[in-house]
């Protein structure tokens, strides 16, 4: 197959109407469109041709997520989350570049991650796993886990699309405990393991508790009114992401911790050559693995043989009676055999001293057998004579 795409569009917080899932058909009339209850999916692929709607405006209008891969190696995210639950400053802090970029639409922000591998992706993917793992990070997002942004501003430094003075943006915390949608996300985008694992070094460990320290304080402390606006929406049910707007809203009342004894901030520079010093030692101690692994089998071979040739010293006569049958039966794939356990005789006459003799019998052997050319010529080509 010389070209292949394939698209993947979903509306989480909301079904699409008849009338938008109309609109979308009279742009992809072959495409998969289902709809449930709560959401609609759309899937197209193509051999040939190309998909004749946008996706950034799509995204706009309809939908909350869009996955996009191609098999010249452009893999391709985007997600869209409410403006009151992910802000759109905190966004551009780590996405702010082509690969990673952040923008707003109407009450939106949307979020575009794309990373390209010239000379396509090693193995055949046609992209339909995608977008289902990586859904879930919608809701890390409006919960305040910032570790995908994190991920998509790694994305950035990799291409090297950032300058090298720049700084890095605050560290999430868990990014040596990346969740399974996070760690698809790396995967994904294809992050040098090594690079984020250097990034990793800065970041804290995640809370275990899955208590809210002072959450209870703070919403006793709000005013009446405020109280009655959010149990009145709760009542409604038409806000999926009710919970994370009110702990969004919990988080910025926070006043922030006071950072102590923290180090200088690393810039992508400091990132990418750290990075580098990791692959270089990392690689350091792959060989040394192989190098002792390749040691054992070697070492595990010679004993392994050594078994043989003392099991073989043992049944050397009934050896050489084997060798005048094989030859006798004057089969070509029975020489073969014959001429396999002549080298082993041969083996165990030089660990014996023994080689005057085996060069005897060897040449009584050719005598015996002169008007068998097949069979002499596997001698010859084993170095038997």
């Amino acid at each position: 197959m010389s070209e292949y795409q394939y698209y993947e569009f979903q509306a989480l917080d909301r079904p699409l109407t008849e009338r938008e899932r109309e609109e979308l058909r009279s742009v992809s009339s072959r495409a998969t469109i289902t709809a449930t209850r709560t959401a609609t999916r759309f899937t197209n692929h193509y051999e040939w041709g190309d998909f004749k709607g946008d996706p950034a405006v799509w995204m706009e209008r309809y939908f909350d997520a869009f996955v996009y891969v191609a098999n010249w190696g452009t893999h391709e995210l985007s997600l869209r989350l409410p403006r009151r639950l992910l802000d759109l400053e905190t966004a551009k802090r780590y996405c702010c570049s082509q690969e990673a970029s952040a923008r707003s639409a109407g009450d939106f922000v949307i979020l575009e991650l794309l990373s390209q591998e010239e000379g396509g992706d090693d193995g055949w993917d046609d992209g339909s796993g995608w977008l289902s793992s990586l859904i879930p990070l919608r809701d890390d997002l409006a919960n305040g886990d910032f570790r995908a942004l994190y991920l998509g501003w790694l994305l950035s430094v990799q291409s090297r699309e950032l300058d090298d003075e720049a700084t890095e943006p605050p560290v999430p915390a868990g990014l040596g405990e990346l969740t399974g949608p996070l760690q698809a996300l790396a995967d994904f985008l294809r992050i040098d393991g090594d690079l984020l694992a250097v990034a990793a070094e800065r970041s804290p460990a995640l809370e275990a508790s899955s208590a809210i320290p002072g959450i209870e304080e703070w919403i006793a402390a709000l005013p009446e009114a405020a109280k009655t606006d959010w149990l009145v929406r709760l009542a409604g049910g038409q806000e999926p992401h009710l919970r994370m707007e009110l702990l969004r809203r919990f988080r910025e009342a926070r006043p922030a911790k006071p950072q102590v004894g923290v180090e200088a901030l690393r810039t992508v520079g400091d990132l990418l050559a750290a990075a580098d010093r990791t692959a270089e030692e990392r690689h350091r101690k792959e060989a040394e693995r192989a190098a002792a692994e390749r040691a054992r089998r070697e070492q595990e071979e010679r004993e392994a043989r050594e078994r043989y040739l003392n099991d073989l010293a043992q049944r050397e006569v009934k050896t050489w009676d084997m060798i005048d049958w094989l030859i006798a039966t004057k089969q070509p794939g029975r020489y073969d055999e014959a001429v396999k356990l002549l080298c082993d005789l041969r083996e165990l006459a030089l660990a014996r001293g023994r080689r005057d003799e085996l060069d005897a019998r060897l040449r009584r052997l050719c005598e015996e057998h002169a008007r068998k050319p097949s069979f002499l010529g596997r001698l010859r080509r084993a170095g038997l004579v």
